[in-house]
C-alpha cells in the first residue's frame, strides 16, 4: 500500500515531495480555570474539614456517623487533587496540545487559566516568532568555486499538531532543512555573473533571497512552520581562492573600465571631426583624419598624462 503524496513548489521548478499530513490543527477551549480551581479549593478544604469532624465524632461515640465523614472527607481531598491535574495556565505567546489516550483532541491557543479533562495530557509547544542562524558552510558554488555561505530565518509555528506529530523535533528539522536549502543555493548560482542577464549570489541578492525563502519554506511545510523572512548573512570566497577570485574581479572591473573609456573616446573624436566639418574650420584629408583620430585617442585613452608637441611648420611637416 503507497502513501499519497503532496508537490509543494516553490519557485523555478524547485519541488519537495511529502507525505500528507496525518494531523492538522484543531482549536479546542476548556473550561474557565478560576471557577473550577474554587472547586478544587472547596474539595481540598472541605474533605479536610469533614475528615477532622468525623475524627471528632468518633471521639464522642457517634461511630456511625464520624466513619462516613472519614470516608468522605479523604475521597473529597483524592477528588479535588484529581480535579487539579486539569489546570492549565496558557501564557501568551504559547499553545497546550492536548491528547487523551494517544489520541490528538485539540490544541488550546487561548491564554489564561484553563481546565481540561484531568486524563489528557498537555504538551506545551511556542508559538512565538524566532530566527535560527546557520553556520557557515563551506560548499562549491555553480562554477565549481569554494565559497563560504551562511543565512538566518526567522520562523513560527503555525500549525502545532504538524510540529509535535510529522517529525520528531520540529526544532532541529527546521535548522537542517535551512541548512540544506542554503547549500542548495549555493549549489544553483555562480558567485559572480559572467554574461549579461545571468543571475548570480553576489549580483542578485534580493532575488536568490526570495528564492532562499520559497525554498526553506517548502522544506519546512511539513512540520506546520511558516517561514516570515530569510537573508544571506555571509557570502565570501574561501580564503584559499580569495585572492585569486579578487585578482580576477579586479581584471574584470579594468576591461569593463577600458571598454567605457574607449567608448566615450570614440564618441568624442566623431563628435570633433563633425564640428569641424560643420564650421567649416579646416579641411582634412584622410591621412590627416586618420593622424588626428590616432592622436585623440592616444590622449582620450591613456592612463597618464600626455606631452604635447608643438608644430611650428605646416600641418603636412
Amino acid at each position: 500500500m503507497t502513501t499519497p503524496h503532496n508537490n509543494i513548489d516553490s519557485a523555478d521548478d524547485f519541488a519537495l515531495d511529502v507525505p500528507t499530513p496525518k494531523v492538522t490543527e484543531r482549536t479546542i477551549s476548556g473550561l474557565p480555570g478560576l471557577p473550577m480551581l474554587g472547586l478544587v479549593l472547596l474539595c481540598v478544604l472541605g474533605g479536610i474539614g469533614l475528615a477532622i469532624a468525623g475524627g471528632n465524632l468518633q471521639q464522642d461515640g457517634t461511630t456511625g456517623a464520624g466513619i462516613a465523614l472519614l470516608v468522605l472527607g479523604p475521597v473529597l481531598v483524592l477528588s479535588g487533587l484529581l480535579l487539579s491535574r486539569g489546570l492549565h495556565v496558557v501564557s501568551p505567546g504559547q499553545a497546550r496540545v492536548v491528547q487523551l489516550f494517544g489520541r490528538y483532541r485539540g490544541t488550546i491557543r487561548a491564554d489564561g487559566p484553563t481546565w481540561i479533562n484531568p486524563f489528557t495530557s498537555c504538551r506545551r509547544i511556542s508559538t512565538r516568532i524566532r530566527n535560527h542562524e546557520t553556520e557557515t558552510a563551506k560548499v562549491n558554488d555553480a562554477d565549481g568555486n569554494p565559497i563560504e555561505m551562511a543565512a538566518v530565518v526567522v520562523w513560527q509555528v503555525e500549525d502545532t499538531a504538524k510540529a509535535i506529530f510529522e517529525v520528531d523535533d520540529y526544532t532541529e528539522f527546521v535548522a537542517i532543512q535551512t541548512e540544506t536549502a542554503v547549500r542548495h543555493i549555493a549549489n544553483s548560482y555562480p558567485y559572480d555573473s559572467h554574461s549579461e542577464g545571468e543571475m548570480s549570489l553576489r549580483d542578485n541578492a534580493d532575488e536568490i533571497t526570495r528564492k532562499l525563502s520559497a525554498e526553506i519554506a517548502a522544506r519546512v511545510a511539513s512540520a506546520g512552520v511558516r517561514v516570515i523572512e530569510s537573508r544571506i548573512t555571509r557570502l565570501a570566497y574561501a580564503p584559499e581562492v580569495a585572492q585569486v577570485m579578487l585578482q580576477r574581479q579586479q581584471a574584470g572591473a579594468v576591461v569593463a573600465a577600458r571598454r567605457l573609456i574607449v567608448e566615450g573616446a570614440v564618441g568624442m573624436v566623431e563628435a570633433a571631426l563633425d564640428r569641424l566639418a560643420e564650421r567649416d574650420v579646416v579641411e582634412l584629408d584622410e591621412e590627416r583624419k586618420a593622424a588626428m583620430v590616432s592622436n585623440l585617442l592616444v590622449v582620450l585613452c591613456g592612463d597618464r598624462g600626455t606631452q604635447p608637441v608643438v608644430n611650428t611648420g605646416s600641418l603636412y611637416q
